[in-house]
């Protein structure tokens, strides 16, 4: 792997990335590093931060469904985004329970929560008690670690699954 590369979408050489298998991954530091790129793996495995204003989808407006860029889990929904002034994506809600692992967070001198993939524990970022209603949390999200699918392209998906289990 070339560790001088931008970002790619993490799916490309990714063995475990999946929109639809929400099975848990337990995968070494070292194994991670293999298939992610060097700016996905430094967010995800190591708990980094990019800097504030740099990521795409900071004032993105396509509607659709955030996915974990580490293994494809689907955590956001494009209807839960909102511009919160912060430096990053932002989010209200979850796209289910399931999604998102909470872990307390004392590093810095702060007390956070961080907020993790429910699939492969990638950190993404926290989640603050100062967001809009309905929620009041602001999910403060690492754009490195997001990859997002159109909607009517995550429908295309969706439908064409469906029509395959039936056979």
């Amino acid at each position: 792997m070339d560790t001088k590369k931008t970002h790619v979408p993490a799916k490309e050489g990714n063995p475990v990335y999946s929109n639809t298998d929400t099975s848990k991954l337990a995968l070494t530091d070292d194994e991670w590093k293999k298939i992610l790129p060097q700016d996905v793996f430094y967010i995800a495995r190591m708990k980094g931060t990019e800097r504030p204003w740099t990521s795409k989808f900071e004032k993105f407006k396509e509607t659709g469904t955030y996915y974990c860029a580490a293994c494809g889990n689907a955590l956001f929904k494009s209807d839960t985004k909102f511009e919160s002034g912060c430096g990053w994506p932002s989010f209200y809600e979850p796209i289910s329970k399931e999604s998102i692992i909470y872990t307390p967070d004392n590093t810095q001198g702060m007390k956070r929560t961080e907020v993790q993939c429910g699939r492969c524990k990638a950190h993404l970022g926290h989640v603050f008690e100062d967001g809009p209603p309905p929620t009041g949390l602001r999910y403060c999200i690492n754009g490195v670690v997001l990859d997002f699918e159109k909607a009517k392209e995550a429908e295309k998906k969706f439908n064409n699954k469906g029509s395959n289990d039936n056979n």
